[in-house]
């Protein structure tokens, strides 16, 4: 039987992820006690957005949800402590921020929590909150023409994988003299044990109670599986193994793990890990 056996937070872009017993399941991806997930992001001083990929020091950015501020540490630098609370209309700093091809409008965090980040990742940068008012997209190419919104994700609400595909990869990797790799290489919301070895690539959709998740596109990897979440350091690097079976035609050829999905039915879904989860193939 397939169940539901991770479920990942990630409040601030490319930092490290909460791992929860329960969230609640939104068409704009998972969210924990009205947090969402990718509701924050780091910026540089022309607004566009950072992440591991050049900056592998944020996956030490640890955040903590207290009842009414988000908590972060980093290694070497006392406790920040970030409201919760949206700002006040009448004193909220925004600013337009880039992800990717998208421009959205974004609340402005203070000069102190951008000092604090910017020492924490050796970079100048800004801490940004997904604005109230913006709207975001995934691409209508993938979703078959829905509109379906995300926050601060590279493109969807939610990113899957299944355990069984890890546990192929890592029998490949130790074949190869090298060591087995954790999840969070990769960055799933949503971790489903039960089902063979990428099978999520060929899944129509999953069931977890009423909700219902639509796997739409292959996730192409770029360099951030080969950055050790623990030490923030690359190595070891699974992409050259990744490359001798997982380039897909459908993404250029492009290396692929997990799959990306949006949230198809059952908006505001409670979702607790150990739950059954039902596949339907698309053949």
């Amino acid at each position: 039987m397939a169940i539901l056996s991770e479920l990942i937070l990630y409040p601030i872009k490319s930092c490290a992820g909460i791992s929860v017993r329960e969230a609640t399941l939104t068409r704009s991806g998972l969210s924990v006690d009205a947090v969402y997930d990718r509701e924050w992001m780091l910026i540089d001083e022309n607004g566009q957005f950072l992440t591991q990929r050049e900056h592998p020091r944020m996956a030490l950015i640890t955040p903590r949800l207290l009842s009414d501020t988000l908590e972060l540490r980093a290694p070497g630098m006392l406790r920040l402590e970030i409201p919760l609370g949206l700002p006040d209309p009448d004193h909220e700093i925004t600013r337009d921020v880039t992800v990717w091809e998208d421009t959205v409008l974004a609340y402005d965090c203070d000069d102190t929590t951008a000092t604090w980040f910017s020492k924490a990742i050796g970079t100048p940068c800004r801490l940004v909150r997904f604005h109230a008012t913006a709207t975001r997209y995934s691409s209508t190419k993938w979703t078959g023409g829905l509109a379906e919104p995300t926050l601060f994700s590279d493109g969807y609400p939610v990113l899957l994988v299944g355990q069984a595909s890890l546990d192929d990869l890592n029998q490949k990797m130790q074949a190869a003299g090298r060591a087995a790799l954790p999840m969070n290489r990769f960055r799933p919301n949503i971790v489903i044990d039960g089902i063979d070895a990428f099978e999520e690539d060929y899944a129509d959709h999953f069931a977890l109670g009423a909700a219902r998740l639509k796997p739409v596109k292959p996730c192409s990897r770029c360099p951030i599986p080969a950055v050790d979440q623990a030490t923030g350091e690359p190595g070891p690097d699974p992409l050259d193994i990744l490359r001798t079976y997982r380039s897909k035609a459908v993404m250029d050829d492009k290396i692929c793990f997990g799959m990306n999905a949006i949230v198809t039915d059952g908006d505001g879904e409670r979702l607790q890990v150990g739950q059954p989860v039902t596949m339907t193939l698309a053949f």
